[in-house]
């Protein structure tokens, strides 16, 4: 197993750091305007690496405001790996010139999966992976607004036999509620498809964290636990 990493979540919309609840864009509380400086506040922590997400890009709306979110903490130093409304060649490559260590891709994994293929032989295995997000064991897309009839684990052999290496999952039911991550799903993607994941979502303690790196997987993503101080990030990182 790869090193067990532990993903600070900084979600963006209108360019402050906000979370919602399981993905619903009604049910959002804020965190800070400051995106940066919620950054280095993680780095500051011990984190080596931060999850960005731009949810106004995953929605379809305008999104210039995280797009400057992002470059500022880009200029904090952190790896960071990016998703949310990366739909093209494009837009992998224009993350990727502006220092993003690993684009997340969501959408177009489902509608278009022969730009995932071509950009991992583009790009490397390394800088693309996918975000596999479901709800009652369907994958949704477009923001997770959208079901289709694929199944985790179907999208993920598909996936892997694009040449995909890491995947987030999220069970999006969990995510923003602190029910407790879906180690079980994480896990069983990642077995029947020979995929590195990352699980995310739900997660609410540090006992979450353990069973996540105990399961095999290769991190897991905090947020809303996080910021309401139910997990201390330098605790998470050391156990």
């Amino acid at each position: 197993m790869d090193a067990f990493t532990v993903y600070p979540a900084i979600d963006l919309r209108a360019g402050k750091v906000v979370r919602l609840a399981q993905g619903d864009p009604t049910r959002q509380t804020l965190y800070g305007d400051q995106p940066a400086e919620t950054a280095r506040r993680w780095l500051d922590a011990g984190a080596s690496w931060l999850h960005v997400v731009n949810l106004d890009g995953a929605f379809g709306d305008r999104d210039a405001a995280n797009r400057d979110a992002l470059r500022a903490i880009l200029d904090t130093g952190g790896k960071v790996q990016f998703g949310g409304g990366l739909r093209s060649l494009d837009d992998v490559e224009n993350a990727l010139s502006l220092g993003v260590r690993r684009v997340i891709l969501g959408t177009v994994a489902v509608e278009s999966p022969e730009l995932v293929a071509e950009a991992i032989a583009r790009f490397g295995a390394k800088a693309v992976g996918v975000g596999i997000d479901a709800r009652d064991d369907r994958v949704r897309v477009r923001g997770w607004v959208q079901e289709t009839a694929l199944s985790p684990i179907d999208l993920g052999r598909q996936l892997s036999r694009a040449g995909v290496r890491t995947v987030v999952y999220t069970n999006i039911a969990r995510d923003g509620v602190g029910r407790g991550v879906d180690v079980a799903g994480a896990q069983r993607l990642a077995e029947a498809a020979g995929l590195s994941a990352i699980a995310s979502g739900g997660v609410a303690s540090l006992d979450d964290v353990r069973r996540v790196r105990e399961a095999g997987l290769s991190g897991v993503i905090v947020g809303r636990a996080l910021y309401e101080g139910q997990i201390d990030l330098k605790e998470a990182l050391q156990c």
